[in-house]
């Protein structure tokens, strides 16, 4: 069974993730639904703006072909994407079943608005409903200060471990993780 897309009235919230650069139109209508093959170029060019880590196009490709279910867009009230959650399930899993956040980010002037969590309980509620995860997991820049904050308190990720040089130009990861079967996260679904 597929996540039912929210639709919401954008509001103001004290979240971590962003900058003062705000939406000053609280009044416009967001929808968080699940990404699409022709979402995957404006998913990308989301990616460009936010992001310092970039994906070829094939890996969008393979992350939509292999799980559809699992990743999901924020579109603002005229249709364009300003926001996107890119997930995918473990494959080389030898323990419970689990999925993985590839990519978060939405775009400055959408930020606050409580977006990066509808669409991280969208991609974890579509793990746990179609593949059974016992948890999600991801990795976030030691520097990213936002994110981490984002990630341990309003989206309640634990750090597992640090990953030396993980990323391209040296700099170390966290690992982090989420349970998802704590019965707290399932009644909030």
């Amino acid at each position: 069974m597929v996540p039912k897309p929210t639709r919401g009235r954008k509001k103001k919230q004290d979240s971590p993730e962003t900058s003062e650069d705000e939406n000053s139109n609280d009044s416009a209508k967001m929808n968080i639904r699940c990404a699409r093959p022709s979402d995957l170029m404006n998913m990308q060019h989301c990616n460009l703006l936010c992001l310092p880590e970039n994906y070829q196009m094939k890996y969008y490709f393979y992350h939509g072909l292999s799980w559809p279910q699992l990743s999901y867009v924020a579109e603002d009230e005229n249709g364009q994407i300003v926001g996107y959650v890119l997930a995918k399930m473990e494959e080389d899993s030898e323990d419970n079943p689990h999925g993985h956040i590839t990519s978060l980010a939405v775009k400055r002037s959408h930020r606050r608005l409580g977006l990066a969590q509808k669409l991280m309980d969208q991609a974890a509620n579509a793990m746990v409903e179609t593949f059974k995860a016992k948890y999600v997991s991801l990795h976030v820049r030691k520097s990213n200060r936002a994110a981490l904050h984002l990630y341990t308190n309003t989206l309640h990720f634990t750090i597992s471990e640090v990953e030396p040089k993980y990323y391209a130009d040296g700099e170390d990861a966290y690992a982090m993780k989420r349970d998802l079967a704590k019965p707290t996260y399932a009644q909030k679904l």
